[in-house]
């Protein structure tokens, strides 16, 4: 499992297919959870753990991986599940979401699969762990559930989306109150946060909580008769949802005459060089990695930017 992760170039071609790939693992019983690989540096055996004084509860303690000390999650506890047992054949899966490091303590891992986005859907409500769920899909006849780490992550670490004063007093800015913009993404936390710092600009705000849903809406204005371009600032959208990834929507929008020049934001806790290369490979106009409010006004800034006279 150490070697999970393939080459950037290799990754890439699931991009734009509408596919992706998902690392699956039990906790504390039977029941199969999963996450996207892409998230995934390496699956260990968990090294000598450390504890720490003050730590959060769902934090088991730190250890140190390569020069690196990263906290050790109990995924089990943080959805609301029995605390795992920490032994000599404890696993963690070690992931990197929004430019942070760390390890999810799990029960067992399972093995890796290849899906299509269609097959995935939305979790069946907000009672009990399914709070904690971005979406399931069957494998073999066996409900798998797709674990909302950016949830997870939030509660231990809660989020800033506050704009520094010093930003939202840019005259500039002053020419995006009263726009409108269309978020589509499946976390209702990553939904929340956007909506917290786009509000500060004075922005009218619609959401789709997936891809199809949001090409949906795009093409239902389109069929009214709106020009998108004047109507909507921008399109920020999530890179992994059910249904319809933002690949894919990103891609349908290039197609579409009536949608293609709309500047489109990708917006996801994925980061690095591989993200940089989907831009360019579906044609997004930038791409912002979760969560930073900042710079998320610099990317406010650069699409205002483009309505100066030259």
């Amino acid at each position: 499992m150490a070697g999970i992760l393939d080459t950037v170039d290799q990754r890439t071609q699931l991009v734009g297919e509408n596919r992706l790939e998902i690392l699956m693992f039990r906790l504390s019983g039977r029941q199969l959870f999963a996450i996207n690989v892409f998230k995934v540096q390496e699956v260990v055996q968990l090294p000598k753990l450390t504890l720490m004084p003050h730590r959060h509860p769902h934090v088991r303690g730190v250890v140190n991986l390569r020069g690196q000390t990263l906290p050790v999650i109990d995924l089990s506890q943080a959805i609301g599940l029995r605390p795992l047992t920490v032994d000599e054949r404890s696993t963690i899966i070690v992931t990197e979401y929004n430019r942070s490091v760390q390890a999810f303590l799990v029960g067992g891992v399972d093995r890796i699969l290849n899906l299509n986005w269609e097959s995935i859907m939305p979790p069946p409500g907000s009672a009990g762990r399914h709070h904690y769920l971005t979406a399931i899909t069957k494998v073999e006849e066996q409900l798998v559930e797709i674990i909302d780490v950016e949830k997870v992550l939030a509660e231990i670490v809660p989020y800033d989306t506050r704009i520094a004063a010093e930003r939202l007093a840019d005259p500039l800015l002053e020419k995006a109150r009263g726009r409108e913009v269309l978020l589509v993404d499946d976390s209702t936390v990553a939904l929340s946060q956007l909506r917290e710092t786009l509000s500060q600009l004075g922005l009218k705000i619609h959401t789709a909580s997936d891809g199809l849903k949001g090409l949906n809406t795009l093409r239902g204005w389109a069929d009214a008769g709106h020009c998108l371009t004047d109507k909507l600032l921008m399109v920020f959208t999530d890179a992994e949802m059910p249904e319809m990834d933002g690949y894919r929507l990103t891609t349908e929008i290039r197609h579409d005459p009536r949608l293609r020049d709309l500047y489109v934001v990708l917006h996801t806790s994925l980061s690095g060089s591989f993200n940089q290369a989907m831009v360019q490979k579906v044609g997004c106009d930038n791409f912002l990695s979760k969560f930073q409010p900042d710079k998320l006004v610099d990317v406010i800034r650069d699409r205002l930017m483009r309505d100066e006279p030259a």
